[in-house]
């Protein structure tokens, strides 16, 4: 059931506001924390905290953050001998206004996280062979994505690609994706399709299907999530009420939890139920990997809910 993430480490520097700022606005924040993050990362822990085996493929700088960093994802059981530091680049940095109301705002700099190579996929391979789940962003380059995901195919793992910050994709990296997962605003940026319900999310969701994808699945924040599974049969994950204080991480608790499940070969309706129940606890706490849910948080919210 081992899982291999591959993609970005950052460190968040995040600002609490009353509302993002609009472009040439300041305003006067309330509290400002630092946190471990990038999507990578935040998958790797989100998978580890529900008790899944999980390695890691990514680079950090040879820096403070970047041991910081090393150090977080050991800390909740991330195998980190394929994260590498780069002595070239500084460890990723991602700059986050959260709004009262819990949306957010972020500016990434990649750092060290564009600097991963397809060398440093073909070092893990064997990880890769042994892996039950590979799962990649678009935090570091496309092109190692793509290779890393035909790589992870060819050795028979279930693949999932979550393209964030969304990106053109060609029809290869998508075959080579088993599942993809998109937000509103990813999918909507992929298919040029405005979604905003179920029904434009299932749109979208079929013309990623036309573009060369087998599974889609679109997270809708507060509306739940679709699925559109290898037959083309569509289906809502319906959400759960919660009060969001940060939304930062919710697509990365999703995501990991639906890998984690996956990886213990549950069946994909209580996959999809307990990553949208991941996800909507992970809103409810401030800062990335630091309100991502243990196995014991989860199964008490699915208990109760």
């Amino acid at each position: 059931m081992s899982i291999l993430i591959i993609g970005s480490l950052n460190m968040d520097l995040i600002v609490r506001a009353p509302h993002i700022p609009a472009p040439g606005e300041t305003i006067l924040g309330h509290a400002f924390s630092t946190a471990p993050g990038g999507k990578g990362a935040n998958q790797a822990v989100a998978a580890a905290k529900l008790g899944a085996p999980v390695k890691m493929i990514g680079r950090v700088g040879a820096d403070d953050f970047g041991r910081q960093l090393r150090s977080q994802l050991n800390a909740v059981g991330v195998d980190t001998q394929f994260v590498l530091d780069d002595t070239d680049a500084a460890t990723g940095v991602a700059l986050i206004s959260v709004s009262d109301d819990g949306q957010n705002s972020i500016i990434v700099a990649p750092g060290a996280n564009g600097r991963v190579t397809q060398n440093d996929i073909d070092v893990a391979r064997d990880a890769i062979r042994n892996a039950r789940v590979v799962v990649a962003q678009l935090e570091i380059p496309l092109e190692v994505v793509g290779y890393a995901l035909r790589v992870a195919h060819d050795a028979g793992a279930l693949t999932i690609l979550n393209p964030a910050p969304a990106q053109r994709l060609s029809r290869d990296v998508l075959h080579d994706a088993d599942v993809i997962i998109p937000n509103e605003t990813e999918a909507s940026q992929l298919t040029n399709l405005r979604v905003t319900d179920f029904l434009s999310a299932t749109q979208a969701a079929s013309a990623l299907r036309e573009m060369g994808a087998r599974r889609v699945i679109i997270t809708l924040g507060g509306k739940g999530a679709l699925w559109l599974d290898e037959n083309a049969n569509a289906q809502h994950i319906a959400p759960f009420e919660i009060q969001a204080v940060d939304t930062t991480a919710a697509g990365d608790a999703f995501v990991g939890a639906l890998t984690a499940a996956l990886a213990r070969a549950q069946d994909w309706e209580t996959s999809l139920r307990t990553a949208s129940a991941a996800g909507a606890l992970a809103a409810t706490k401030l800062g990335a990997q630091p309100s991502l849910p243990t196995r014991a948080e989860l199964e008490e919210f699915l208990a109760t809910t």
